[in-house]
């Protein structure tokens, strides 16, 4: 994990339910526990993998999915793929296929 998904990973600790200033309440015992996620630099917390990484996209696929990771054709940022022909990354492949849509549309108005 780098600085910056280390940086994304605290702001996220907050959206715990489990996060109360600081201490985690799963592991809370009687005396108050530190939060695991929020003092390391790895993902020891399984709560934390299980429902709160999912709510970072990209966060949760370059951390859990980095072998199956792919770049993006138009911007260059990595992706989670849906398929093996996957080229593009979402917002990506929405402009691809307007841009598409309006060569195809505008070459059949020309013939026309």
């Amino acid at each position: 994990m780098n600085y910056q998904q280390y940086r994304t990973a605290r702001r996220l600790v907050h959206s715990c339910c489990n996060y109360d200033c600081g201490n985690c309440l799963l592991l809370d015992n009687g005396e108050e526990c530190v939060c695991p996620q929020s003092i390391t630099y790895s993902l020891i917390c399984k709560w934390f993998r299980a429902a709160v990484l999912p709510l970072d996209a990209g966060l949760c696929a370059a951390l859990l999915y980095r072998d199956r990771m792919k770049p993006c054709a138009i911007c260059g940022g990595y992706f989670l793929p849906n398929s093996n022909r996957a080229k593009y990354c979402p917002e990506c492949a929405e402009q691809e296929r307007r841009r598409k849509t309006r060569d195809r549309v505008r070459r059949h108005r020309a013939d026309m």
